[in-house]
């Protein structure tokens, strides 16, 4: 794999800087310092810290989005395509702490000075999702709920187990992210999902 490019250095540096010190928190010149360039040099790939900020986030979107579409399979049912959407999710936010801390930090910003309005771009994916949820219900697959409402459950338990890792440590009696509870995390969403998804008798 070729060395990643002085855009991509400044870019995985940024993440780190965001996600540790916040937007208002972080300079143009901690950035550079960290990429171990000189701050004109980071002005040549980007013109802003806001560039860089809705870059970050612009990409993970993206990148996330062509892991859920590259996971569905064509002719998988409905709980199969539920099993993977959750897995292919879960392992995003393992793989990604940074991105997590950012779009929570976001999501609490009632108007974003950085000209990126999170909710507009999730908007997309949770309609789509809403829909899913609701035609599966309509032929009996899954249990009838709001659909709407279910969505935001779900995107609720996943994201806040990976955002608020600070609170979960000193809350449980393992290290909340270990490989072992992570995979017991992820059993008990899926569990959980099933449960609260199957047609009631």
């Amino acid at each position: 794999m070729a060395d990643p490019s002085t855009r991509e250095h400044i870019l995985i540096e940024a993440r780190h800087c965001f996600a540790a010190q916040g937007f208002e928190g972080t300079s143009l010149n901690d950035i550079a310092a960290g990429v171990g360039i000189r701050r004109p040099s980071l002005l040549h790939h980007f013109d802003s810290k806001e560039a860089i900020y809705r870059q970050i986030l612009s990409d993970a979107l993206a990148d996330w989005g062509d892991q859920i579409e590259s996971s569905r399979q064509p002719d998988a049912d409905g709980w199969e395509l539920v099993d993977s959407i959750v897995e292919t999710s879960f392992k995003f936010f393992v793989a990604n702490p940074e991105i997590i801390v950012m779009v929570r930090r976001e999501a609490m910003t009632d108007q974003s000075p950085l000209g990126f309005n999170l909710g507009v771009a999730l908007r997309p994916y949770f309609r789509r999702a809403v829909g899913f949820f609701e035609r599966q219900m309509d032929e009996g697959v899954f249990r009838r709920h709001d659909a709407e409402n279910l969505v935001l459950t779900g995107y609720g338990a996943l994201l806040t187990y990976f955002s608020d890792h600070a609170m979960l440590k000193g809350l449980v009696s393992q290290d909340p992210f270990s490989k072992a509870a992570l995979d017991a995390r992820f059993a008990h969403m899926t569990s959980f999902i099933r449960s609260a998804l199957e047609p009631v008798e």
